[in-house]
């Protein structure tokens, strides 16, 4: 037993991560333990990470017990960067979390000072003097690397400042001065956010929370109005909505409903959000009120303009997209779902299910009635196959001719009517070069039901005696 976080007044008995727990009670014998549990720590990280979306969209994980918030161009909103600090300092006291904060122009820089005791607040032009007091390790280093830096007297970054680069590159590689030009900002590190960025964004900070649903929908609407004339500058309509909900004790909700269509009405964006928020009423717990209030719009297409059709010209397409949103926002975008063309000729890979506003999209259908040839060429395969085809036995007057019965879930089942064979070759580039073709068969049996069953193999190779599948039904 180890080891893996203290507190300040552990570490002021000169207890350290890593140490053994007995040796750790040897130095205080009344040492509170608990026992350590990732998970949680994971889960509360990343609600801290939510609750910092009210600062900026960029939040990254760093490690497993800090954050890095990219704030370019977002402190002004907060007074400026040492009133933004002050902030985030007072309402994490109050949520009972001690935290260490640091702002620098580069994130190598203000991790360094957050973690290891550096100036709160760097300037571009003092990062060079905030460095160098600090040890090596604030660099991000290899603890190998750390330790022979040391060996060789470059204990903290100043030393490392005043060494001379080449040197250090061929003895300890390149990472030591990488690190350190990242940090002073002469090369750069970009940060990886937690979540997408969204396109457009619109927020109401409340000087008094509010504590109902309705309240809620109705500032929703208020922000969709708000984002109608980015998105028609933009020529585009929203996809995918995400609200967010910020409590007054930091807990965040995030409520996505999704549109078949690109949309701005800002009533019928309320709707969307209306019927979610049917669906998750328990879950959405206002608590002592909620703050803020976020809608973000994550994907949009362009907007197509179109001209309002008389009663009697209507298509009833519009209706259709308000049914699939409405059923999307209250039952899940996998709630209807519709099968969609894949590019393959072998019937298991040939189409997936997509919800049914991407399937209408994708094959780009409409209300009218398929063509003839089109209902003709569907009619040559099955309209429900089995998720697996499923072996049986079968009787054929010749060995390579049509079955004249088989055997399927102990069932007999004589036919009456045979159509084949069509040879599908299949696919060596997934499924090798030495794998079977399939000879299919349209079946009717006596009793009028019709099935399509396929001999996999060919009795030309006696290398393998050909087995007989049951696919699929037609109508």
């Amino acid at each position: 037993m180890r080891i893996t976080a203290l507190d300040e007044i552990a570490e002021g008995y000169g207890l350290r991560i890593g140490q053994g727990l007995a040796e750790a009670r040897a130095i205080c014998a009344d040492l509170d333990v608990i026992e350590a549990d990732p998970a949680a720590d994971r889960a509360l990280l990343d609600a801290i990470a939510d609750w910092c979306d009210r600062y900026t969209p960029l939040v990254a994980l760093d490690g497993d017990d800090g954050l890095m918030l990219d704030i370019t161009g977002c402190a002004h909103l907060f007074g400026g960067e040492e009133r933004l600090i002050e902030d985030v300092d007072r309402r994490m006291t109050a949520f009972g979390l001690a935290v260490k904060i640091a702002v620098g122009p580069t994130p190598g820089l203000a991790r360094a000072c957050s973690r290891f005791d550096g100036p709160r607040r760097v300037a571009p032009s003092e990062a060079a003097a905030a460095l160098a007091p600090l040890p090596i390790a604030a660099l991000r280093l290899e603890p190998q690397i750390v330790m022979n830096l040391a060996r060789v007297g470059l204990k903290t970054i100043g030393d490392l400042l005043a060494a001379p680069r080449a040197p250090i590159t061929r003895r300890f590689g390149a990472g030591p001065m990488l690190r350190l030009d990242q940090a002073l900002g002469h090369e750069g590190e970009p940060i990886s956010p937690r979540r997408h960025l969204p396109l457009l964004s619109a927020e109401r900070r409340l000087a008094e929370p509010i504590m109902t649903e309705d309240q809620v929908l109705d500032l929703a609407g208020r922000l969709a109005a708000g984002l109608k004339t980015s998105l028609e500058a933009r020529g585009e309509g929203g996809r995918l909505f995400e609200l967010l909900v910020f409590r007054v004790d930091g807990k965040v909700f995030r409520i996505e409903v999704g549109a078949s269509a690109p949309l701005r009405d800002p009533g019928r964006i309320r709707t969307l959000f209306e019927e979610r928020l049917s669906v998750i009423h328990d879950e959405l717990d206002a608590g002592f009120g909620f703050e803020l209030v976020r809608l973000n719009v994550l994907l949009s297409e362009a907007f197509e303009v179109r001209q309002s059709a008389l009663a009697d010209e209507e298509d009833g397409s519009e209706d259709l997209t308000r049914f699939l949103d409405q059923v999307a926002a209250r039952l899940g975008e996998r709630a209807l779902r519709l099968p969609v063309p894949l590019a393959s000729h072998w019937p298991e890979r040939a189409s997936t299910h997509a919800p049914a506003a991407d399937a209408l999209k994708a094959a780009d259908l409409s209300l009218s009635r398929p063509q003839t040839a089109a209902r003709q060429a569907r009619a040559l395969r099955p309209l429900r196959l089995l998720h697996r085809p499923e072996e049986v036995e079968v009787m054929s007057v010749v060995p390579d001719g049509p079955p004249a019965s088989f055997r399927w879930r102990r069932v007999q089942r004589r036919i009456l009517r045979a159509e084949g064979p069509e040879r599908l070759a299949p696919e060596w580039w997934s499924d090798g070069e030495d794998a079977p073709p399939r000879d299919y068969f349209r079946i009717e049996d006596t009793d009028g039901q019709r099935f399509w069953l396929y001999r996999e193999g060919l009795y030309e190779r006696r290398t393998v005696t050909p087995s007989w599948f049951l696919q699929g039904f037609f109508a």
